[in-house]
């Protein structure tokens, strides 16, 4: 089988793509994999070195939810149906919503990795101010699902979300992300630390939720950016070095993620709004004992693995993590819970083979409908 997939460099997007991708080439399947929103850098795509059967076209159009995204949409959209004449793939996979209604001859499955109204709902709590633009998005993300033949969502609250803001698709399922287990360190002796990965300034990972209580262990945060002048961090701790406090992190390698995943005790997830949850899922699969913000993703996902703080609240953040601190059998209980549920509910592996029946079900479908 060949399938044709879209991507973005954003994100967890991206990883999500290189599981997947790498776990249909694996099974015998051609892909030629379309990026979006930018060409990556060499180390985004040395994934890619091994791997037969894979056909990679980068592109810059911008994404449908950027500044004058819309402007690229019609050249983005005829890019992809010349792809898809020449390629001849069976099945057009887009990880974006709004190219569900390409007009090809093959099946189009969509998959939502959020959408800027959910987004804004989630962090503003009321819907963005309509305008031109708005209406515009909102009808291209509304007509690619119904045009679909599938509508895929990693959880059930995004989907039900999504059918809320843009109606239903003719076929809707839950498909978890996944991770291979063999990425990650489980078994390293944990720190009394706490670990937490976004942009201070980002109003949906919230993550400036730490700098707001102070902590007598090291908290380190891994952004992109300086801290805003009224955040008080340190960039000098380290997770070894005895010291309590929050320090800022600039981006890391994958490497240099894994490394720090094994040594933290604790895991923060302060989102207000997430889809992929991936740094989460990385996380668990390194046997960190997850926090996680009480909201309805979070529960859905991780059950009984994880402790879960007060919604959006800083004091009740800081007094979750400072009870698994000073409990270290209460903290390795919960860090084999989300340890355990990552490997069995969140592989790559159980991931790529749902896909798998998905391909084959909408192709049946097209094949019975002609």
């Amino acid at each position: 089988m060949h399938v044709l997939i879209t991507s973005d460099t954003l994100n967890g997007n991206w990883t999500y793509t290189r599981e997947l991708v790498s776990g249909l080439i694996t099974r015998g399947f051609r892909v030629t994999l379309v990026s979006f929103g930018g060409i990556p850098l060499p180390e985004q795509t040395a994934w890619m070195d091994r791997l037969y059967g894979l056909t990679y076209h980068p592109t810059a159009f911008r994404l449908d939810w950027m500044e004058e995204g819309q402007h690229d949409f019609a050249d983005a959209s005829d890019y992809l149906c010349a792809v898809i004449e020449d390629a001849k793939p069976d099945v057009f996979h887009s990880n974006h919503l709004c190219y569900g209604a390409l007009p090809v001859d093959i099946p189009r499955v969509v998959v939502a990795h959020g959408d800027l109204i959910t987004w804004w709902k989630a962090v503003h709590g009321r819907e963005p101010k309509p305008s031109p633009w708005l209406r515009w998005y909102r009808q291209t993300i509304s007509d690619g699902i119904a045009a679909s033949s599938a509508v895929i969502a990693p959880n059930e609250w995004l989907l039900n979300s999504m059918r809320a803001c843009y109606g239903p698709g003719a076929r809707e399922q839950v498909i978890h992300h996944g991770r291979n287990p063999i990425f990650f360190n489980p078994y390293t002796s944990k720190e009394d630390s706490v670990l937490a990965v976004g942009r201070v300034i980002d109003p949906a990972k919230q993550v400036a939720l730490l700098t707001q209580q102070i902590y007598p262990f090291p908290v380190c945060i891994v952004g992109d950016e300086e801290p805003p002048a009224n955040i008080s961090v340190r960039t000098d701790v380290r997770f070894q070095d005895g010291n309590g406090g929050v320090a800022l992190r600039g981006a890391q390698s994958e490497a240099q993620m894994r490394l720090l995943y094994s040594k933290a005790g604790i895991f923060a997830g302060t989102s207000r709004y997430e889809v992929s949850g991936m740094n989460i899922l990385e996380a668990a699969l390194s046997r960190c004992a997850l926090v996680l913000n009480d909201i309805p993703p979070f529960r859905e996902l991780w059950e009984n693995a994880a402790l879960y703080f007060s919604t959006n609240d800083a004091q009740s953040l800081a007094d979750t993590i400072r009870v698994l601190n000073e409990d270290p059998q209460l903290r390795r209980n919960f860090a084999n819970r989300a340890f355990q549920r990552a490997r069995e509910s969140f592989n790559a592996h159980r991931m790529t083979d749902n896909y798998v029946q998905l391909y084959h079900t909408v192709i049946a479908k097209k094949a019975a409908a002609a």
